[in-house]
């Protein structure tokens, strides 16, 4: 399968690009800074360019069957507009070059995911990392509405921890306190669902 991975520089991302590799899939990363990924010059092909960028996005589209973004802030708390000029010009280079199926990287609490988030999740959620799940709730309405074979994925909070294997996938999960899952089982999960059907038109909560 041939795959554009977006954020493929960020923590998970480059999970995605490693398991995509020993997968044997053909990979494009669009990456600002191509650089950061000198150690792989030779088994993927890197585009120069900004995700936010309509023109960039296209021109590393071309040939694709799938689309997986896990742009992300790293540890800044704000949006700075990232989520919602990325989606637009993901959505409008995706027509454009007849690109369908898209797996994009969320948060958990963001949108409707909020309701079931734990008393503890929710204090988070509404203070300091406000300003980012606003920005990417607008971002996420545009790619449900884009025409996409879009997935969503909400994962809880994110560590840097190995992959193990077992973590939970629903539509909706019940939360205690403030569970983790690592940025490895993320990328593992996304992976899995850029190759398969079951996880089209859904939102994917992840969480160990």
């Amino acid at each position: 399968m041939n795959l554009l991975i977006l954020g493929a520089t960020g923590p998970t991302g480059r999970h995605v690009v490693d398991l995509a590799l020993r997968s044997g899939d053909r990979v494009t990363v669009l990456a600002r800074r191509p650089e950061a990924l000198h150690d792989l010059a030779d088994q993927v092909t890197v585009v120069a360019g900004d995700a936010t960028s309509h023109n960039d996005v296209a021109k590393a589209m071309i040939g694709q069957d799938v689309v997986i973004s896990a742009l992300g802030r790293s540890t800044s708390v704000r949006a700075d507009g990232l989520f919602t000029r990325a989606a637009a010009a993901v959505i409008g280079a995706a027509k454009e070059k007849g690109v369908s199926r898209l797996v994009w990287l969320s948060s958990f609490g963001v949108g409707d995911t909020y309701r079931s988030a734990s008393a503890v999740q929710k204090v988070m959620y509404r203070t300091f990392l406000r300003n980012i799940y606003a920005n990417k709730e607008i971002s996420e309405k545009k790619i449900r509405s884009s025409g996409l074979d879009w997935t969503l994925v909400y994962p809880t909070m994110l560590t840097k921890g190995p992959a193990k294997g077992t973590y939970l996938a629903g539509d909706r999960l019940p939360m205690k306190g403030n569970p983790t899952i690592s940025r490895a089982d993320v990328a593992d999960f996304m992976y899995k669902a850029a190759h398969s059907p079951e996880w089209i038109h859904r939102d994917a909560v992840i969480t160990d």
